[in-house]
């Protein structure tokens, strides 16, 4: 790795003022899972690293809302998210999709914050959090705006963050009368890369559907959900919007998979996440 300064405010503010909007080679780093493998390899070349690890407890905290939400800081690790009773008891599918996320000791280091600002579409909570309607607050020099999961990712690794902003934490709405789903499936071990993740969220007359890894960016798909609505999800329904997500989902080819093959298991998958919603 070439030489590069390594920055540790202790404050918000000062993490802020030391990041540079015109300058992509500047950036904060949380827990570095991500960003170090992309320095050794060459691929990512920092002037600057702010760490964002001093920052205090306000980043670091997990609280349910007075309305049953979730607030989850950006500094806190995906072990902690993993095994908190809050998120257990009222985010299962969150907790769930934690146990095969990458492996226990990425876990134990990685942020919640560094893992979305990151925008890797190999990723398995993108789009659980996308079918849970969730947000991030983003903090910058003007202050704090909220960003929708949804809205985060705009291509491979892009993020509508700016370059002086960073992700301060993550909220997640009430999900009364809603039941979640996730399906990964891996080309190898459990805890591989997703070669594709589809995320659903049932509720009283709608259906929220996230797909990813097996397209650019983690996504919703409007047409299956609006198929969805307001119908009796039966066994011929879900073998219908299976099929129009496959046709829906703008899928992209890997390595390890083909589109044509992903297409598939959409297909398939899909229809799987739903019954599993169902039964919860």
């Amino acid at each position: 790795m070439i030489p590069f300064e390594l920055a540790e405010p202790a404050s918000l503010a000062e993490a802020l003022a030391l990041l540079d909007p015109d300058d992509p080679a500047v950036r904060p780093i949380s827990g570095g899972t991500a960003l170090m493998l992309m320095m050794k390899s060459g691929f990512y070349r920092p002037r600057r690293l702010v760490s964002l690890r001093a920052l205090g407890a306000g980043l670091a905290t997990i609280a349910a809302t007075p309305a049953g939400g979730l607030d989850i800081g950006a500094m806190v690790r995906l072990a902690d998210i993993e095994r908190s009773p809050v998120v257990r008891s009222n985010f299962p599918v969150i907790a769930e999709t934690l146990l095969t996320h990458s492996n226990v000791r990425v876990r134990n280091v990685a942020t919640i914050g560094g893992n979305l600002a990151h925008a890797d579409p190999h990723m398995d909570l993108p789009p659980v959090l996308i079918a849970l309607g969730a947000s991030v607050r983003a903090a910058g020099p003007a202050g704090e705006r909220t960003i929708p999961l949804a809205a985060l990712a705009t291509g491979y690794m892009t993020t509508a963050l700016g370059n002086d902003e960073v992700i301060a934490a993550l909220d997640v709405p009430p999900q009364t009368g809603r039941r979640a789903a996730y399906a990964k499936i891996t080309a190898r071990t459990a805890d591989d890369w997703p070669a594709l993740g589809v995320a659903v969220s049932v509720g009283p007359g709608d259906v929220r559907i996230a797909v990813g890894a097996a397209t650019e960016i983690a996504m919703r798909l409007p047409q299956t959900e609006a198929l969805l609505a307001g119908r009796r999800l039966d066994d011929a329904l879900l073998r219908e919007a299976g099929k129009c997500a496959a046709a829906e989902a703008p899928v992209v080819g890997d390595l390890n998979c083909s589109a044509a093959y992903k297409r598939v298991l959409i297909e398939v998958h899909l229809r799987r996440a739903l019954r599993k919603a169902l039964a919860a």
